[in-house]
């Protein structure tokens, strides 16, 4: 599962009372259009006249992964420097011209795109088409604004990871699992890379990566096509077209061995996660990429709901852990993990909880789904898809999504590969990926507080969790 930084976000409400757009068996073909400015700028338009309102969302195909060592973060600290002013409005402008307007605004940085997007009344739509052709082309990165948002990226890198001892342990697992991709480093940077960072830096980056070349707009909502179009040509089209830069990164080699990282911080449960190396969507190989959505329903069949298998395992029956996730990486641009956290109940230790994830991995590799729990997890994945169709901002965030990996219109291939997978799928896939040799294990030990410090002088109290 990749995580993306940035501030939080609040959608709209009116975003959730609106319809699902058409029925789940129409096609997304059939309600989006497409059109491709002559500078490149892919430009993708979702009509829906269910409610007034519109989200405008600019997505760059850069993130962490077009990053290099000693330069991690760059990708995210771009993005903070991207609310500092153009050439025509000046630091925080643009939020307040927004705000003013009615409407919401943010950005989030991920490992593969960089994104940014406006929640507006559908009459206010000129407030977006203004001001994200204008920080596409005019951004103003000026020393003393570079100066004051650098230590603000490092305080939330320590509120957000290095204070967070979870998040120590995702990152470690990356860290671990990923020798070659730029996957290895997280996507707000190391502390000293950040540290180390120029303003020079952050021009070059925006100068390569910020061109309608290397861009996809979306727009969803009250609107219409033909009128909206002309309008974004006239902002955007202007605009020189650059180059989309090389997007090939190294990737792994095939691992040939379990890896495994103890990290001991203050914490007051211990927690485990193993991550598995898997396809995604872009494998040359069409057995590999059909394995992605075998994967999504084991995922499913695993950690989907309190009936799920390791939540009746490991949380109902035998009481090992508070919590269970698994996480796949199903729209990731290059292969990603496949991935399982469980947080130890205080009284337990990490050898447990890991053996029964063992059994519950080994018991997929050996027994064939039954037909109707596997029914209930194929439901449970078409569900959550429609109903993420309920947003607005969903509904344009999958079509980028989706643009980013392979294309949009892959879209509609979801749902017919989820109802293909069979048990025969589940045993094959189990047993070609989910293998001690082929998993990176990161282990937490909590530590005592530097409060009681004197009375437990050394780390054994921790270390009792993982024996």
């Amino acid at each position: 599962m990749r995580r993306a930084f940035g501030a939080t976000f609040i959608l709209l409400p009116v975003f959730l009372l609106l319809a699902l757009v058409g029925s789940s068996a129409a096609g997304l073909q059939d309600v989006v259009s497409e059109a491709v400015l002559p500078n490149g700028l892919k430009v993708l338009l979702l009509e829906n006249h269910k409610a007034p309102v519109v989200t405008f969302q600019v997505w760059y195909r850069v993130g962490s992964r077009n990053e290099e060592f000693s330069k991690t973060g760059l990708s995210h600290l771009l993005e903070h420097m991207m609310f500092k002013g153009t050439e025509t409005i000046g630091p925080g402008e643009l939020s307040r011209i927004v705000q003013e307007n009615g409407g919401q605004h943010n950005a989030f940085t991920s490992t593969d795109s960089t994104t940014y997007f406006e929640n507006l009344s559908a009459d206010r739509i000129n407030v977006s088409l203004e001001l994200e052709s204008d920080r596409m082309q005019h951004l103003m990165l000026r020393e003393q604004d570079f100066k004051t948002e650098r230590p603000v990226v490092m305080e939330e890198r320590r509120l957000r990871t290095d204070d967070n001892p979870k998040a120590i342990v995702w990152e470690q697992l990356d860290a671990i699992a990923f020798e070659l991709q730029p996957y290895h480093w997280p996507v707000i940077g190391w502390m000293q890379d950040i540290a180390r960072l120029t303003v020079d830096d952050l021009r070059n980056y925006y100068k390569r990566f910020y061109n309608p070349a290397n861009a996809v707009l979306v727009v969803a909502g009250d609107f219409k096509k033909d009128e909206l179009l002309p309008r974004i040509e006239r902002w955007f089209g202007t605009i020189p077209k650059g180059v989309q830069p090389e997007g090939r990164v190294p990737l792994e080699e095939p691992q040939i061995g379990e890896r495994r990282t103890v990290i001991k911080r203050e914490a007051r449960l211990a927690s485990l996660v193993i991550g598995y190396h898997v396809p995604n969507l872009r494998q040359q190989d069409s057995e590999a990429s059909q394995d992605s959505y075998t994967l999504e329903v084991v995922e499913a069949l695993l950690g989907s709901g309190e009936s799920s298998r390791l939540q009746t395992s490991l949380v109902r029956k035998k009481k090992l852990a508070l919590g269970i996730g698994v996480g796949h990486s199903l729209l990731s641009k290059d292969p990603g993990l496949f991935s399982i956290g469980a947080d130890v109940l205080p009284d337990k230790n990490v050898t447990d909880v890991e053996k029964a994830i063992d059994e519950e991995i080994d018991r997929l590799q050996r027994e064939p789904v039954g037909e109707r729990e596997l029914q209930k997890a194929k439901n449970q994945l078409e569900a959550g898809f429609i109903f993420q169709q309920d947003s607005l901002f969903s509904q344009a965030m999958r079509l980028a999504r989706y643009e980013m990996v392979l294309g949009w219109r892959a879209i509609d291939g979801y749902l017919p590969a989820i109802r293909k997978v069979s048990a025969a799928d589940i045993l094959r896939v189990a047993k070609q990926y989910l293998t001690p040799d082929n998993r990176t294990v990161a282990v937490l030990v909590p530590l005592p507080s530097t409060k009681a410090a004197s009375r437990l002088p050394d780390s054994r109290a921790g270390e009792q969790a993982i024996r």
